[in-house]
């Protein structure tokens, strides 16, 4: 089963996800992620860095009101180990999906169980809501380039799921998958998954990714179980203190 590189996966993570700014700040690349959560905020190294400049890039960060917070890629172990014994912690390993959509596709969709929808509704924003994905996650689907779609999830009559998808350079990535409480392991999710697969072919796209970390245990079983494999990924190191 081919699947992109990680390179490839990092790219189309935040080309799909993309914060309100970046730039570059000696061997850092920041984000003013405006609200929308650790991906669109955290920093990446481009090279080696020294304690002095990832202390410029953790007072640069502060400054925004955002915490100082790096993003550790494959290939940045000393960068890791640096910020390890500088006091930074880890949090949120998180592991990339991804699969050919020759492998997703042939999945049909029961009926009324899925809709793309172009702008999200009031009540899927709502479903959001109560999984903590607010307006600043809002605001990362609405400057996210198109081709985009986001997509409505039923069970038992009942709107009870919301997620969001856009497209880059043949990868579909899908964030925000958010099933309410009490709609899960019914089967919402595999369905919103199998409507944005469909999505994706018709798009063009060769490959469907996302992004979970990896103690969400129900949703890494699922992707397991739907022919998703594993191709890396990344964890954060954060400084609660200076």
């Amino acid at each position: 089963m081919t699947q992109p590189d990680l390179s490839a996966l990092y790219e189309a993570l935040e080309a799909t996800w993309p914060p309100a700014r970046a730039w570059q700040s000696g061997p850092f690349t920041l984000r003013d992620g405006a609200g929308g959560g650790k991906r669109v905020s955290a920093a990446t190294a481009n090279g080696p860095a020294s304690e002095d400049e990832i202390r410029a890039a953790s007072d640069a960060m502060r400054a925004m009101g955002q915490p100082a917070l790096f993003q550790i890629r494959a290939g940045d172990e000393d960068l890791d180990a640096r910020l390890a014994t500088m006091g930074f912690d880890t949090v949120d390993p998180t592991i990339f999906y991804s699969a050919p959509l020759s492998v997703l596709t042939p999945r049909a969709l029961p009926p009324v169980s899925a809709f793309l929808i172009p702008e999200p509704l009031a009540i899927m924003i709502e479903i959001w809501a109560a999984g903590g994905i607010g307006p600043g996650r809002l605001a990362v689907m609405d400057r996210a380039p198109s081709p985009k779609t986001t997509v409505l999830g039923r069970t038992s009559d009942r709107a009870v799921g919301a997620g969001f998808a856009a497209i880059h350079s043949g990868i579909a990535m899908i964030h925000a998958l958010e099933v309410l409480p009490e709609a899960r392991r019914k089967g919402t999710a595999q369905n919103m998954i199998t409507a944005l697969t469909h999505w994706a072919d018709a798009q063009g796209a060769a490959h469907l990714a996302l992004a979970v970390t990896g103690a969400n245990d129900g949703a890494n079983a699922l992707y397991a179980a739907l022919g998703m494999a594993q191709v890396g990924g990344y964890h954060y190191r954060i400084q609660t203190a200076p």
